[in-house]
């Protein structure tokens, strides 16, 4: 049984992944999240969550998207989306919702599912909510996170994950890292305002980096979609060089290179795995770095720029309008750092 954390200690850090293409895609995410919810289920059990806007209206209003996340503490349960089959997690396993998707949850024994929101008060809350539901069985305890986010990866346009998936930590350190962050954000949860309750700490962030490494390194290579591209050997040293230097001045032929296969080889893998052309996947890489720089540092447009690919400010100004619906400098200052 991983050990846990007490006073103000913090977890260990997180086990060491090849980087490859996957690292900067991670590196670069942009999250913000907490630990909201805790739930003890007796046997037996089933619920209906909220609806994806319901439940985005409460976490975070105004973030473009909200990614949910539960940690079975304890026992074992189900979930499943209206698209998705059930699937089991069982004690130290982490369900990820990447799109909200509006979700049922029960126990091992048969039960009719009841709404949410009859075992839930509604905010704002004085302390982080508990919910205790079931007949008195078996016990199953559910600590419940979400993360608000702006990042291309978790947009419900691409489907890039599956609308759930179950992530089991192998054991060793990831396994107990997953543990002991959990224990520190629970000991560490404090009230905040906005009729909330949050973590003050990063723990929900890195959790969902290292359950995404944990996820795509464990795929099975017949998917479709990222979890296949990072591994695939076409695609995976094309990716890697766009996600390391965007700033390189590449094209169909020289990503081919990086990858020692033909330009029209490269083109319909592409096509194929992520349904984009490889310049319009650059692009867009491009669009994505540029913002976290926007948002993050005090460069000004054209250093931006000229940090991913672009030498003209205003070419860059161009392309960074049609991804992301303003020009770069009154986006920097309409989002919320």
């Amino acid at each position: 049984m991983p050990g846990t954390l007490a006073g103000n200690d913090s977890p260990a850090a997180v086990p060491d992944r090849e980087p490859t293409a996957l690292g900067p895609l991670l590196d670069d995410l942009h999250l913000e999240g907490a630990i909201f919810l805790r739930g003890e289920y007796s046997e037996s059990w089933a619920y209906e969550s909220l609806p994806s806007n319901g439940v985005a209206t409460i976490l975070a209003p105004d973030a473009p998207q909200v990614l949910l996340f539960h940690v079975v503490a304890s026992g074992r349960c189900w979930i499943e989306t209206n698209d998705s089959d059930r699937h089991w997690a069982n004690e130290g396993d982490v369900i990820v919702l990447p799109y909200n998707d509006q979700h049922r949850m029960g126990g091992s024994a048969p039960a009719s599912t009841v709404s949410i929101s009859t075992l839930l008060q509604p905010p704002p809350w004085d302390t982080m909510p508990v919910i205790r539901h079931g007949e008195g069985g078996r016990t199953t305890n559910v600590v419940c996170g979400y993360l608000a986010c702006d990042d291309p990866l978790f947009s419900p346009r691409m489907r890039v994950f599956p609308s759930v998936f179950v992530v089991t930590p192998p054991p060793g350190p990831a396994r107990d890292w997953v543990r002991a962050s959990i224990d520190f954000a629970l000991q560490q949860t404090a009230q905040v305002a906005d009729d909330r309750v949050a973590s003050p700490t990063s723990i929900p962030e890195l959790l969902l980096v290292e359950v995404l490494r944990l996820h795509l390194a464990s795929t099975p290579g017949s998917d479709h979609g990222w979890a296949r591209a990072l591994r695939d050997p076409v695609l995976a040293p094309a990716l890697a060089a766009v996600h390391g230097s965007p700033e390189k001045k590449w094209d169909v032929t020289s990503l081919a290179r990086e990858a020692g296969v033909s330009a029209s080889l490269l083109d319909e893998r592409f096509r194929e795995v992520l349904g984009l052309a490889p310049i319009r996947y650059l692009t867009g890489w491009r669009m994505h770095v540029a913002a976290n720089l926007l948002r993050t540092s005090d460069l000004g447009v054209a250093a931006v720029g000229r940090r991913v690919g672009y030498q003209s400010e205003e070419a860059f100004s161009r392309a960074f309008k049609r991804a992301h619906g303003a020009s770069p400098s009154v986006w920097r200052v309409q989002r919320p750092h």
